[in-house]
C-alpha cells in the first residue's frame, strides 16, 4: 500500500502483493513488506552489498535493522549493528551480527575503526554521517533511509574523493507503482526463498487489537521494543 493501512479492508495494486510465506501467520506475514521492500531496495539494489563484505546498519533491533542484518547475514555478509541497550545489542548478535556496538556506552566510530566497513544503512544522519564516512572503506557505500539526528552534516568532501565513496538514499512511498512492482518481483524470487528455508524469521515484539492502536504507537515511540509492532484486526 502507499500508506495508511489501519483499515479492515483495503485495495491495493496487485502487483505490489506476496503471497503468504509457507507456515506462516497473517501476522508474521504482515511484519514483512515494509521492512523488506526498504532493505532490499537500499541494502542490495543501492548499497550494492556483496557475499564477504562488511555491513553496518544502524539502529540494529528496529524493524529495519533486524530485517538487514538477517537478510545480510543469509546473503553471506558480515554483519555489525548499533542499539541502545545491552539486551538489543544481544538480540542483533542473537539474529547474526558479529558483533553489536551500544552506541549510549561506546563509540560505534572507535569500535569498527580497525574493521573497516563496505556498506552503511543508516537512519540517524546528523553527527553520525563524518563518523560513517571515516569508517567507510574503499569504495564504500552510504546509504540513508531517514535523518533522526537531522538532515545537515559535515563532511570531509576530500575523504569521500579519496575513497571513491557513493552516498546515497531513497524514500518508497512515493515511488511509482511499477518500481515497486519490479521490486516486489525481485522480492519474490530472492528472498522468499530464504524465509520458506527458515532462515530468516519474524521477531515480533507485542500484538495490539486495532482499537488500542495508541498503546502500539505509545510502545513505538518509547523505542523499548526489540522488532515489529502489529496491529490486529478482528478478522485476522
Amino acid at each position: 500500500m502507499t500508506g495508511g493501512g489501519y483499515a479492515e479492508y483495503a485495495a491495493a495494486n496487485e502487483g505490489l502483493c506476496l503471497p503468504l510465506p509457507k507456515g506462516w501467520t497473517y501476522a508474521e506475514a504482515a511484519s514483512l513488506p515494509e521492512t523488506i521492500f526498504t532493505v532490499w531496495h537500499n541494502v542490495f539494489q543501492k548499497g550494492r552489498l556483496q557475499k564477504g563484505e562488511k555491513f553496518l546498519v544502524h539502529g540494529g533491533s528496529s524493524g529495519i535493522g533486524i530485517t538487514a542484518i538477517q537478510l545480510a547475514k543469509a546473503f553471506g555478509a558480515e554483519v555489525f549493528a548499533t542499539a541502545g541497550t545491552s539486551e538489543k545489542c544481544d538480540a542483533c548478535v542473537a539474529l547474526g551480527a558479529k558483533k553489536c556496538i551500544n552506541y549510549k556506552s561506546e563509540d560505534f566510530e572507535e569500535s569498527l575503526t580497525d574493521t573497516g566497513i563496505d556498506v552503511i544503512l543508516d537512519m540517524i544522519g546528523g553527527d553520525y554521517t563524518a563518523r560513517n564516512i571515516r569508517l567507510l572503506n574503499t569504495e564504500g557505500r552510504l546509504v540513508f533511509i531517514n535523518a533522526m539526528k537531522g538532515g545537515k552534516a559535515e563532511i570531509d568532501v576530500h575523504e569521500v574523493m579519496r575513497k571513491r565513496l557513493t552516498i546515497t538514499g531513497s524514500t518508497m512511498r512515493n515511488r511509482e507503482v511499477a518500481f515497486k512492482a519490479q521490486l516486489a518481483s525481485e522480492i519474490e524470487k530472492h528472498v522468499w526463498p530464504l524465509i520458506e528455508s527458515g532462515k530468516f524469521k519474524p521477531i515480533i515484539y507485542k500484538e495490539f487489537a486495532m482499537e488500542d492502536a495508541a498503546k502500539a504507537h505509545a510502545l513505538m515511540e518509547s523505542s523499548d521494543h526489540i522488532g515489529k509492532i502489529v496491529l490486529r484486526n478482528k478478522f485476522v
